[in-house]
């Protein structure tokens, strides 16, 4: 049974930086890939950064790029968003989520187990 655990989320101010863990249990993740999705309310899930756990290879989506930083601890099998240069529409509930394969996806249904969320407030 695969789990992710998310943790890491809180209020912040802007300008302010967080890390986000997820923390993955249940499989041998080598042939999978992650992804970090938000969901600020009223708005659908969106996809935020992407990792292959074999390769590697990131992807961040343009509007992050430069501020977050999703990278993965192999020993822990763990993936982290770090995200620096927070601003209030960052806020958000943030998910991680785990697809078999190694090909990362920004589809949220291309996604086959997922996190119960932490939630990311940024203060103006």
């Amino acid at each position: 049974q695969v789990q992710l655990v998310e943790s890491g989320g809180g209020l912040v101010q802007a300008g302010g930086s967080l890390r986000l863990s997820c923390a993955a249990s249940g499989r041998t993740f080598s042939s999978f890939a992650m992804g970090w999705f938000r969901q600020a309310p009223g708005k659908e899930r969106a996809f935020v950064a992407g990792l292959s756990w074999s390769s590697g290879r990131k992807y961040h989506v343009d509007y992050v790029k430069g501020r977050f930083t999703i990278s993965r601890d192999n020993a822990k099998n763990t993936v982290y968003l770090k995200m620096n240069s927070l601003k209030p529409e960052d806020t958000a509930v943030y998910y991680c989520a785990a697809r078999a394969g190694t090909i990362i996806t920004n589809v949220r249904g291309g996604y086959d187990y997922w996190g119960q969320g932490t939630q990311v407030t940024v203060s103006s």
